[in-house]
């Protein structure tokens, strides 16, 4: 009887090793499916919308722009930094409409895509945006904090289709640094 319940349990272990072998086939084949989209070109994307992207700014403090460990990067908050070296300055709800701070949140991705392009050196190593943090400069009263994160969003799914969809949060802060309409970091995810 011993021997019987010996031999189970050491079938049952071969098994269980066998299945973990099995799913992390299938995982590799759905990334090998991923990175085969033949539609997939962020740096075409980036050409055909007309954006230019510039080396990114320094950081102002003890801190760097992007942290990357295994297949994450970690992006620090950016404002928007408009190409005259000029940031968008205000509060939403009070200084600026929502239109403006929409394109604050668009500029302010422009910027982090810099970033990323800088820490990359082509955007097409980008699997997937994985979360996105954007911090509104709000009057107290404001409430469409979401809308003015779409800025950044949409451009998001622009550049990288269905892999620029995000986890994200839109909060209200009662100021920013300097005064800047929003500051944005994000997390993405990259292929090895």
């Amino acid at each position: 009887m011993k021997n019987i319940i010996i031999a189970t349990l050491f079938l049952a272990l071969i098994s269980c090793k066998t299945e973990v072998k099995n799913n992390a086939e299938v995982e590799k084949q759905a990334v090998e499916v991923e990175t085969a989209d033949p539609n997939y070109d962020p740096e075409a994307k980036i050409k055909e919308l007309g954006i230019q992207l510039n080396p990114p700014s320094a950081p102002v403090a003890n801190f760097v722009n992007a942290v990357h460990t295994g297949d994450l990067i970690f992006l620090s908050g950016k404002g928007p930094l408009k190409s005259d070296g000029e940031y968008i300055k205000g509060k939403l709800g009070a200084d600026l409409t929502i239109e403006e701070g929409y394109e604050a949140a668009r500029t302010t991705a422009i910027n982090q895509l810099s970033v990323l392009k800088h820490e990359l050196g082509n955007l097409n190593k980008v699997k997937r945006i994985v979360k996105v943090k954007g911090m509104v400069n709000a009057a107290p009263d404001f409430t469409d904090h979401p809308k003015v994160i779409n800025g950044y969003s949409d451009l998001m799914v622009a550049i990288f289709g269905d892999h620029g969809k995000h986890a994200r949060a839109a909060v209200g802060m009662g100021s920013l640094p300097s005064n800047i309409a929003v500051e944005i970091e994000m997390i993405v995810e990259v292929y090895d």
